[in-house]
């Protein structure tokens, strides 16, 4: 009888290793994979963040997985991320046109359109055009300030109270884009809005949840009624309000005298520029939109909690901005050279947040090589961004929160080379120097006036995120006090 069972479990193994995915020659190592499933049995689909880390420590910086069928390289550390997204940003800035992400925006706009000549006029444009509208400038600053007015109203609103500031922190990122993009907002209880941002919220985790993955491991499911689905309504709920305001902006706008970025594409238009059409800009606003939104209300969302946590770092923060702010009504984003302490603290937000730990996915356009392995063209590339984030020898605190990361001994302000939390190379995250700018001109003004403090009957703080394209934190509310210095005035 035993040796029955063994014989029949050695002819399904080796049934099994003659149907096996082959890696082609020179491939990047990696675990064992099953026919059709691939690599997803070893993966925790709701969060294979950890199972990424165990892979990389059994086969290298640079290893190979299967997501079904595909081959995928994932990425770790900062001398192969630099090589691949930096040194050979040619060959590693492709984007995957068969997935659920591409599918979802159709391959239209900016962030999937693949490389080529359509998404390098469309990001010059949108980088162009960013600028012109104040992206750097005071017009931009002027901009955020008249959006944290709303904000500072609801605080004080909840005086003593506890509050969930996570469609506040959305709403408001939102709107700052929204003036961008459409010369709009949205008062912060409108449904519309509030439908729209949790879109945004829902597609970001199915994007990187399990329905994500079997909808690209298995092409045959995707017509049935699945969970993937709601993303695609989501979707479609976004360009139903874009398409509304852009027709809108046409029967409104003077040409050559553009109010926002879709007054501007509009005039692109009408020049006939080669490959520009409605059909982009709908999709481009949605680019920009949630470039511009999902990640600063989450490292926002991330970082006051944080400053709840170690309420000695809030303090901290607390002290520069009184002294370098004594005479000024409000703050500048130049104001940012003269505090560097405040500067570390959003950077090591960013850091220990790691909002879009997988980046988004890239793919090689051409065969090229990565740590002396062989990477066909079409092969799908995954930035593993904690193992740069987080590496051993690029941070003096690597698995902790801590300011001194970007701090050298004389307390100045220093950035690492790993600190890429929007990516590195041609691919690089568009709205980073609007986040950049709102993160700073934000948590200054909040703190300026603001305690932020855990709320007595909360339980502990669970600092670990939900997992999605983006991570988030746990929700939680907080409770807000006028600070002493304001209350005086």
């Amino acid at each position: 009888m035993f040796v029955s069972i063994f014989l029949l479990w050695l002819c399904f193994f080796f049934i099994l290793f003659q149907f096996k995915l082959w890696r082609p020659k020179n491939f990047p190592p990696g675990p064992l994979s099953l026919p059709v499933l691939g690599n997803l049995l070893h993966l925790n689909l709701k969060n294979p963040l950890v199972d990424f880390e165990k892979m990389k420590e059994s086969y290298g910086n640079v290893y190979s997985f299967f997501i079904g069928s595909r081959p995928a390289v994932v990425v770790n550390g900062l001398q192969a991320m630099k090589e691949a997204i930096m040194i050979k940003a040619t060959d590693f800035s492709g984007r995957p046109q068969d997935m659920f992400v591409s599918d979802l925006t159709q391959r239209k706009g900016v962030i999937l359109v693949d490389y080529g000549s359509v998404w390098r006029d469309h990001r010059r444009f949108a980088l162009m055009t960013l600028r012109n509208f104040g992206l750097g400038k005071i017009s931009m600053e002027e901009r955020i300030h008249e959006e944290i007015q709303f904000t500072i109203s609801k605080l004080e609103e909840n005086i003593g109270k506890t509050l969930s500031p996570k469609f506040m922190f959305h709403n408001a990122a939102s709107n700052i884009i929204c003036k961008v993009l459409f010369n709009t907002r949205y008062d912060y209880e409108d449904g519309k809005i509030s439908e729209i941002v949790q879109g945004f919220v829902e597609m970001l985790q199915i994007a990187n949840g399990p329905w994500a993955m079997m909808y690209d491991a298995f092409p045959w499911i995707r017509s049935f009624p699945l969970p993937f689905n709601k993303a695609f309504r989501n979707m479609e709920n976004f360009l139903n309000l874009a398409k509304r305001l852009v027709n809108e902006h046409k029967m409104s706008r003077v040409a050559g005298e553009p109010r926002d970025f879709v007054d501007s594409y509009l005039d692109e238009l009408e020049k006939n520029k080669k490959d520009f059409s409605e059909q982009q800009l709908l999709r481009m606003t949605f680019d920009l939109y949630i470039a511009g939104t999902d990640t600063t209300s989450n490292t926002m969302l991330a970082g006051f909690l944080y400053l709840m946590v170690y309420p000695h770092i809030q303090e901290k923060c607390q002290r520069e901005i009184d002294q370098m702010l004594e005479r000024k009504d409000r703050v500048s984003f130049e104001d940012r050279h003269k505090m560097p302490y405040m500067q570390a603290v959003i950077h090591e937000v960013q850091r220990f947040a790691n909002i879009v730990p997988l980046s988004v996915f890239h793919c090689t356009t051409k065969d090229s090589e990565l740590s002396g392995y062989t990477i066909p063209k079409g092969t799908l590339i995954i930035q593993n961004m904690v193992s740069v984030l987080r590496e051993e020898g690029q941070w003096k605190f690597p698995h902790e929160f801590n300011p001194e990361n970007f701090l050298n001994d004389q307390g100045e302000f220093i950035k690492p080379e790993a600190f890429m939390p929007f990516s590195a190379g041609p691919r690089m995250c568009l709205g980073e120097g609007l986040a950049r700018m709102e993160l700073f001109i934000i948590m200054v003004t909040l703190l300026r006036k603001f305690k932020f403090t855990w709320p007595e009957d909360a339980g502990q703080p669970d600092l670990s995120p939900v997992f999605g394209a983006t991570l988030t934190p746990k929700p939680y509310c907080m409770k807000v006090q006028l600070r002493s210095e304001q209350q005086s005035c």
